[in-house]
Order: structure tokens, then C-alpha cells, then sequence
């Protein structure tokens, strides 16, 4: 009563993500994005991914990180909203399962075919700030939904933010920030990520997971930052 639980984009009360709100979401087509980077509106490798060497197999984001998405993320991360997990993991499995429905000559196995799920570690620095982890409990939700064994394989060395940063930043800083504290050899991984800018963070991570000897490493985002 004295503290109703209220929509984390409008504040109406009645609900973590009122109605209007979770109908303002729109969901990136797979069969019209890259498949990867995640970005929007293509449905071949984007100009970007084109001229690069990825180690990233595949990549899938759920939604463009704007509006009503961009909310969820920062009242989760920075705000304390630690309810919105649930929220986030939702929307990161039904575009996983929506992308291996919809286009399996490029995502299929995304979800049937991965071993297990595993999440891009934060900083000792974050952690400290936010007082957790938050792509860890996002993870715990997705594996329920999705009947996949979590794995908590990653390490990120140094802390530094990169949302500062422009593309040559974050993709020098990515390079090598990453290491693997588990058995992944011959393992096919699905990584879960909030936001994907240029892709620098899930292709190092796709690379120490290489390098350690995973098969295969999917990645999966809430959104994309495009514009």
C-alpha cells in the first residue's frame, strides 16, 4: 500500500511492465537482420560484419535498445530493479525461439542445439557498484525457460565501461578483456548479453570460449543499439 509496485517505463501503477508499455516493444524480425551482429533490417551480414573476421557464429537480438527497452535496461542495471531479470530473460528467450521457428537455414539449433547458456560476466567493479551480477540472474531465468544447463565459465580481467566508448575504443578494449574458469571444450554455447553495439564484447567472448575449445558460440541480446 504504501509502496505499489509500478511500471518501470510510464510509472503507472499495477505493474512491473504495464500493457501499454509491453505493447510498445517492437520485436527485430530474424528473418530481415544480420545474422551476426543482430542488427535490424538486413538480411544478409551487414556492411560491418562483412569486412570483419568474427569468431561469433551467429548472433540474435530480441529488440532495438530505444524506448521502452532502453528503460528496462537502465532501471535493471543502474536502477535496482532487480525484477526487471525476469522481464529481460522473457524477451531473450522468445526472440531465441521465434529465430530458430522462423529462419532455421540460418538459426537453426540456436536453442535445440546448444549444450548450455552461459552469460558476459560484469566487471569486479560493477559488481561492487550494483551489488550483483546482473546478466548472471538473467541467465538463471533463461536456462529454466529454455531447459538448458547454466554454465558459469567467464571471466572479464580489468574495469573498464565501455558505454563511453566509440567502436576502435570498444573493440581494442573487448580484445583479450575475457577469460574462460571452466571446462567448455567441444561444448556448443549460447551466450546471453542486455545490449549489443557493435558486437566487440560477444566476439571476444566467442574467442576465449574458442580458444578453450567450445564448438560452437551463439550469442543472444536483448538489443541492439542501432540508429
Amino acid at each position: 500500500m504504501l509502496s505499489p509496485t509500478r511500471c518501470i517505463c510510464c510509472e503507472r501503477p499495477g505493474a512491473l511492465l504495464c500493457r501499454s508499455c509491453g505493447d510498445a516493444i517492437a520485436m527485430i524480425d530474424p528473418s530481415t537482420a544480420c545474422a551476426r551482429c543482430g542488427a535490424p533490417f538486413g538480411a544478409m551480414l551487414c556492411t560491418e560484419c562483412a569486412a570483419r573476421s568474427w569468431r561469433l557464429d551467429r548472433c540474435v537480438a530480441a529488440t532495438v535498445f530505444d524506448g521502452v527497452p532502453a528503460h528496462i535496461v537502465r532501471a535493471y542495471k543502474d536502477g535496482g530493479e532487480r525484477r526487471a531479470a525476469a522481464l529481460i530473460a522473457a524477451l531473450l528467450c522468445d526472440a531465441a525461439l521465434e529465430a530458430q521457428r522462423k529462419d532455421p537455414a540460418r538459426f537453426d539449433g540456436l536453442v535445440s542445439g546448444a549444450d548450455a547458456i552461459t552469460f558476459v560476466p560484469a566487471t569486479a567493479e560493477a559488481y561492487t557498484r550494483r551489488g550483483f551480477d546482473h546478466m548472471e540472474a538473467v541467465c538463471a531465468q533463461c536456462a529454466a525457460l529454455l531447459g538448458l544447463p547454466m554454465r558459469d565459465v567467464l571471466v572479464k580481467y580489468g574495469s573498464a565501461d565501455q558505454r563511453a566508448l566509440g567502436r576502435t575504443g570498444r573493440l581494442a578494449a573487448s580484445e583479450g578483456a575475457y577469460g574462460v574458469v571452466a571446462p567448455v571444450a567441444g561444448c556448443r554455447l549460447l551466450v546471453v548479453d542486455d545490449v549489443v553495439t557493435t558486437g566487440a564484447t560477444m566476439d571476444a567472448v566467442a574467442a576465449a570460449l574458442k580458444r578453450a575449445g567450445a564448438a560452437r558460440v551463439d550469442g543472444l541480446a536483448l538489443a541492439r543499439v542501432w540508429s
